[in-house]
């Protein structure tokens, strides 16, 4: 279980966004991000693939600060245990941190996962974007740089883009993501599916997110990523993983939902902090 970064299901009636490369990177400001901490509670939901799995149980860490001006700063740190059966259990630990310029143009990254306590992946380095696209230079594993196509785009551009396309109705999104996972080398397709608009009045959360003033008028929107894997051959593909949430106007995610093919993973906000929010001079 080393993915978890980003926030599948039912298909909706889909009124398609133009490609990225078609259209230039949202401003900073376009869309408010609130800094916040969030803590998810995980646990086994169930099993539709062939694998065996009896158990999963963990905590996600979700710690979001920063702004337009200064960046946007991600120290995330996922813990799963997985039972299989017959004693075998398996400890999973990722830690990630990572800051992504307000206007999309540099991320940087840094992350590591465990697997019973022994580090069995990492990532280290920075990717930049110019008018030719975006030119990736990795520290770990390897010293080693990576050309990406110019519609690629960073994690916390790719949440502006779906909740901008949630506020203007729209239902798809497609674009190539990077986010410094998979050892640094690894781009995805993602397909998100943007469900109808959940009023502030209908479907009240029972989570940490309940009886939170901030929150209290907000839309949410029931959201879902696929992620595919690009060297896949051509046809029909099947995603590596998927994730669904509901997502709130602000960027704030609640009731996870982490699809990985085998078994799904469900995850309950249980403790939720907003933090304060800082203006730009």
């Amino acid at each position: 279980m080393t993915r978890a970064l980003g926030f599948c299901a039912a298909i909706v009636s889909a009124v398609a966004i133009p490609a990225l490369m078609d259209v230039p990177i949202a401003q900073a400001g376009t869309v408010v991000l609130a800094p916040h901490r969030a803590v998810y509670d995980l646990k086994l939901l169930r099993t539709p693939g062939k694998r065996q799995i009896e158990s999963v149980r963990g905590r996600i860490l979700y710690d979001f600060s920063g702004s337009p001006c200064e960046g946007y700063i991600l120290q995330f740190r996922q813990v799963s245990e997985l039972d299989s059966g017959e004693g075998k259990v398996a400890l999973s630990d990722l830690r990630a941190n990572t800051w992504e310029e307000g206007d999309a143009k540099s991320f940087r990254f840094n992350s590591t996962n465990y697997l019973n306590e022994k580090a069995v992946e990492s990532a280290d380095g920075n990717a930049n974007r110019d008018g030719q696209g975006v030119t990736v230079k990795l520290a770990k594993p390897d010293a080693k740089t990576l050309n990406l196509s110019p519609n690629t785009v960073f994690p916390t551009e790719h949440m502006r883009r779906i909740i901008e396309a949630a506020q203007a109705g729209k239902t798809i999104l497609e674009f190539p993501v990077y986010d410094g996972s998979e050892n640094g080398q690894k781009v995805f397709d993602t397909l998100t599916v943007i469900g109808r608009p959940i009023p502030p009045d209908e479907k009240k959360p029972t989570d940490a997110a309940a009886g939170m003033a901030e929150l209290a008028n907000m839309t949410r929107w029931p959201v879902t990523i696929s992620y595919f894997d690009r060297t896949t051959p051509g046809g029909e593909q099947t995603p590596v993983y998927a994730i669904g949430f509901e997502m709130f106007e602000n960027g704030i995610s609640r009731a996870l939902n982490l699809d990985y093919g085998d078994f799904v993973v469900g995850g309950e906000m249980k403790e939720l902090e907003l933090k304060e929010t800082k203006a730009c001079n």
